[in-house]
C-alpha cells in the first residue's frame, strides 16, 4: 500500500465516503487531518509556507522518513497534496537555494 492510498484513507475516514469517489480530492477540516497524521503517521509540522492570502502550504514529517504536504486555506479545511516516504531534510538550509546537486565525493 503506497502513502498516497494511505492518505486517501485518512481523508475518507475523517469524510466517512468511498476511497474511490475521492481519489481527486482529499480534503476534510485541518484539525481531523492533523490528528490523523500525528496518531497513525507520528507525523509532525516540519515547514510551513505562505500560498497566498487564503491558504498556507505544510510539510508533516515523521521520524521514520514518511512525509505528507497540505494545504490549508482561511476556511478551516485542508486537502492533500501528495505523501511519500524517505523524506530527507537534513540537507537543506532555510533560504538558501536547495535545487538539487548530486554529490561531487
Amino acid at each position: 500500500m503506497n502513502r498516497f492510498t494511505i492518505a486517501s484513507g485518512i481523508a475518507c475516514a475523517a469524510l466517512a465516503i468511498p476511497a474511490a469517489a475521492s481519489a481527486k480530492e482529499i480534503c476534510a477540516p485541518r484539525a481531523q487531518i492533523v490528528q490523523k497524521l500525528n496518531h497513525d503517521f507520528k507525523e509532525n509540522q516540519q515547514a510551513v509556507g505562505v500560498v497566498n492570502d487564503k491558504a498556507v502550504l505544510e510539510v508533516y514529517v515523521s521520524g521514520q522518513g514518511t512525509w505528507t504536504i497540505i494545504a490549508s486555506g482561511t476556511d478551516g479545511n485542508s486537502c492533500v497534496l501528495s505523501a511519500g516516504q524517505d523524506w530527507d531534510g537534513a540537507n537543506f538550509i532555510k533560504g538558501l537555494d536547495s535545487s538539487f546537486r548530486p554529490s561531487t565525493e
